[in-house]
């Protein structure tokens, strides 16, 4: 009854952050190897009420859209920003059910470059022979391969909507990117500014003076607690499960220099008075002390935000993944289905099939199968049962292990284990049943 009456007052918390407009900071979390500065990570901003007539010129939403991420990159096409839709900035893909279960390098370049060729080849055009150009264009869209991705959701009004349109439309947008002074983080603080002026602003003392994405969202939970009356919410967008490297903390600028052996090590032996005053600033102002995902909502592509599995409810599923692990023979799942999958994938190539859903074709022994890698289209092509079985477990490991559990709703993890049912046969269903009868296959934990 409890459990109930949570999940009912979050489901009435998110439909009423989804009511009106809103403004969201997201805070990216860095991916690849970490710099000085690039272990901060990224910052854009997701408006819920303007969308775009092209990546370049603003409009007001018409029903049933669902708004744009204005992000700023340096080195691309010479602009300042650039919107893109919602959906493909987060998976390259135009629909909710387009977004595949589970993915690897060359699946998300394929899905980039595909819709950079349908929308964005007047800002990055192809390059001399018609292969795909080099540059940062790639980061405006299927940012959520790369990191997990934090939203700070605070509500706006349409006069304030319609105001920014007119002011980002009729002013110049040329980049003059600087990562000190005009770097992401700026641009996203001038947009929430816009809307709420002089709520964000740099830290001198815990950032030198930089503007950082982490320290946007610790300013921008401190002017909600000050203003209750105006809604506010957090948000936590999962990357996609696959044999991309998973992303890390995103963290401000002593913060990243006091955790980084490459600076901190030397500074301690040729310089240990400024050492000593990094780590009082650090200690001093609990600069590692943020949680960005405390009190966050799961995002739900094409659905209602929803509360994160409790901890309760992951070893669940994972108890049970692994007797469904243990049971299956070699040929289907095997003991590792993440690292099964990953061979198979590695050798496979990306298309879409004719309702634009990524599939792979994939070499097995003489022959070529396709199978489809999105909810939708995984149990319709021509691979066999245990192929669809062994992605199928793979997503379903990815997601239920370690970081990835706090992130993931239990809307998609039922989705998963139904799908996983669906490839099992009924008499193999029914052996498994029996072996187990609190299997939660298509049952809740």
């Amino acid at each position: 009854m409890q459990r109930s009456l949570v999940q009912l007052l979050g489901m009435l918390f998110a439909c009423a952050s989804l009511a009106g407009a809103s403004a969201t900071l997201l805070l990216e979390e860095p991916y690849g190897k970490l710099g000085f500065f690039t272990a901060t990570g990224h910052a854009a901003v997701y408006l819920s009420g303007v969308c775009a007539d092209t990546p370049l010129v603003l409009r007001r939403c018409a029903p049933g859209e669902t708004g744009v991420v204005l992000s700023r990159y340096d080195g691309v096409g010479g602009y300042d920003w650039v919107a893109i839709p919602l959906i493909p900035y987060l998976y390259a893909v135009e629909r909710p059910e387009d977004v595949p279960l589970i993915a690897n390098a060359k699946m998300t370049a394929f899905l980039r470059d595909r819709y950079r060729r349908k929308y964005l080849e007047d800002i990055v055009p192809d390059g001399k022979n018609g292969e795909t150009p080099g540059g940062d264009w790639y980061e405006l869209v299927g940012s959520s391969y790369d990191r997990t991705i934090y939203g700070f959701d605070i509500a706006t009004t349409p006069a304030q909507d319609e105001a920014l349109i007119r002011n980002y439309n009729s002013s110049p947008n040329q980049s003059h990117f600087h990562l000190v002074s005009r770097n992401c983080a700026d641009f996203a603080k001038d947009v929430l500014n816009f809307y709420y002026p002089k709520t964000l602003r740099r830290s001198i003392v815990t950032d030198v003076g930089i503007t950082t994405p982490k320290q946007m969202a610790k300013r921008l939970i401190r002017f909600s607690d000050h203003h209750p009356e105006i809604h506010f919410s957090r948000l936590i967008i999962a990357q996609v499960p696959g044999s991309m490297p998973r992303s890390s903390t995103a963290r401000g600028v002593v913060d990243s220099f006091i955790r980084s052996k490459k600076y901190i090590v030397p500074s301690i032996v040729f310089t240990p008075i400024f050492a000593g005053c990094v780590a009082a600033v650090y200690l001093g102002t609990g600069a590692g002390h943020f949680d960005a995902a405390r009190n966050a909502m799961v995002f739900v592509a094409g659905s209602d935000p929803e509360r994160p599995l409790d901890r309760e409810d992951v070893r669940a599923f994972q108890r049970q993944l692994n007797h469904f692990l243990a049971d299956a023979d070699s040929e289907a799942t095997g003991l590792n289905p993440g690292k099964a999958w990953e061979r198979l994938q590695s050798k496979a190539k990306t298309e879409v099939d004719v309702e634009g859903r990524p599939v792979l074709q994939i070499p097995v022994g003489d022959a070529l199968v396709r199978i489809g890698v999105a909810a939708d289209n995984v149990l319709s092509g021509n691979a066999p049962p245990q192929l669809t079985r062994e992605l199928l477990a793979a997503r379903l490991q990815l997601e239920l292990r370690g970081k990835s559990a706090q992130s993931i709703s239990e809307t998609e993890v039922a989705r998963d284990w139904q799908l996983l049912k669906q490839t099992l046969g009924d008499s193999l269903l029914a052996a498994r049943s029996e072996q187990h009868p609190e299997n939660i296959l298509g049952n809740r934990p």
